[in-house]
């Protein structure tokens, strides 16, 4: 079987043909970090746009590298839910007129659930398993104890971490996307600045980073400063937070299997240290590689591959929502 996928849920335009056997057989991804640059953020009206201008030359691409014939296709998968409700228009849309011209079914894909599965993109991993989920929009701990079997176990209660990134690299003005900027800096300093961690000794999966920014942001204001230091003591204060929370949960579930996913998981720091964590306290880790770690449609094919496989259909009239919760989703479109 084959599904073209399709991903706009926020600034990256992204297309993929999948084979259930052959795995990838082809992709494609505009970033559109450029246009929103001058901006320190993504702004919603520029990345709709973008999307529209972008989706039909990317397809034209994918089928002249690929040689794939459209009508080969079984079925068109396409992320309905969470992300920028202009962006997840024009790619629902998209994803329509492609099925309907074709006559081919439509399967939905929860956008969260397509990070988690983009470690099965390079081998399966067993359930049931923890899953952390850190990147511009989401920092969630799930149990998964099966596909569409989710539970939430706690969160940010405010900003994400990749959202923290963005806007600490504005109050640095470092620039845009400020993740692998600071990452970047981050290596050439010291974490020399005693930085909060808020509910970090708290008895619960839930997490806050909006006070770890308003504390950058007194540094920034204050005296002279060194971005590289700020940048690792703000890091490390991040990656902290993450590991102390993902120990919580398996101590309250007893599951000793990870997966860390989302765009924050290509940072060089949390990749290294949870590594050494899970060597150094022997439980399972799996992370995708950087290019799978960010928003990408390979992800996508994947889960709306084993959506089809069970069956699960959207009618022709489906329209994108901005915030479905991914346990929500998952008992909807099981059924």
């Amino acid at each position: 079987m084959h599904t073209l996928s399709v991903e706009t849920s926020c600034d990256e335009t992204a297309l993929c043909i999948y084979s259930d056997e052959k795995g990838v057989v082809g992709d494609v991804l505009l970033s559109q970090a450029k246009v929103h640059f001058p901006y320190g953020g993504v702004v919603p009206e520029l990345s709709a746009r973008e999307h529209t201008r972008n989706l039909l030359p990317l397809l034209d691409k994918l089928l002249k590298d690929t040689g794939f014939d459209l009508r080969n296709l079984d079925f068109i998968s396409f992320t309905l839910t969470p992300g920028l409700i202009l962006s997840l228009v024009v790619g629902v849309s998209f994803a329509k007129s492609l099925a309907y011209h074709l006559r081919k079914p439509l399967v939905p894909v929860h956008h969260l659930e397509g990070h988690i599965y983009s470690v099965f993109l390079q081998k399966p991993v067993e359930y049931p398993f923890l899953a952390l989920i850190v990147s511009g929009g989401h920092t969630d701990l799930y149990l998964v104890e099966g596909f569409s079997s989710y539970t939430f176990l706690g969160g940010t209660l405010d900003d994400a971490v990749g959202e923290s990134y963005d806007k600490v690299a504005k109050l640095m003005s470092l620039g845009y996307p400020g993740g692998p900027i600071i990452d970047q800096l981050a290596g050439k300093g010291k974490p020399l600045y005693n930085l909060p961690k808020p509910m970090y000794e708290e008895d619960t999966l839930n997490m806050s980073f909006s006070g770890l920014k308003t504390a950058v942001k007194r540094v920034v204001e204050g005296e002279k400063y060194s971005k590289e230091d700020l940048s690792a003591s703000f890091q490390s204060a991040v990656v902290d937070v993450l590991q102390k929370k993902s120990l919580l949960a398996m101590d309250k579930t007893g599951v000793r299997r990870l997966v860390v996913v989302g765009g924050v998981s290509a940072n060089s720091e949390l990749r290294k240290r949870f590594c050494e964590l899970s060597e150094r306290l022997g439980f399972e880790l799996h992370i995708p590689p950087p290019k799978l770690s960010t928003d990408n449609a390979q992800m996508i094919a994947y889960a709306g591959m084993e959506r089809f496989k069970r069956g699960i259909t959207a009618p022709e009239d489906i329209n994108p929502e901005p915030n479905t919760p991914l346990e929500v989703f998952g008992r909807v479109w099981s059924s």
